[in-house]
């Protein structure tokens, strides 16, 4: 079992940052792909980015493409959705997950409680 624990979100203005991070319990952190989703309010919940076990791969929905990075530190079991140029469409709560290196959120074995990112105009 891995539970998936995410910090860093919070109110933020247009062309700001945010730094996302998640931390999973367990030794296994370094056997999962980590992959970040969002939810807004409405919507159903969408990709954003997915980084493999190893951190060799790595791939983003075309809407944060250019603006998101997605990182890991395996020594540290965290992984980081670092956010820059902030727009409101970027509003949603954000999830990270544990499972293979894909994009579909079906695909995932463990998330974690999400945390709520706003950008205001």
């Amino acid at each position: 079992q891995v539970q998936l624990v995410e910090s860093g979100g919070g109110l933020v203005q247009t062309g700001g940052s945010l730094r996302l991070s998640c931390a999973p319990s367990g030794r296994t952190f370094g056997t999962y792909a980590m992959g970040w989703f969002r939810q807004a309010p409405g919507k159903e919940r969408e990709f954003v980015a997915v980084i493999s076990r190893g951190a060799y791969v790595t791939y983003y929905a075309d809407a944060v493409k250019g603006r998101f990075t997605i990182s890991r530190d395996n020594a540290k079991n965290t992984v980081y959705l670092q956010m820059n140029s902030l727009q409101p469409e970027d509003t949603a709560v954000y999830f990270c997950a544990a499972g293979p290196t894909a994009t579909r959120s079906q695909s995932y074995d463990y998330w974690g409680q999400g945390t709520q990112v706003t950008v205001t105009s």
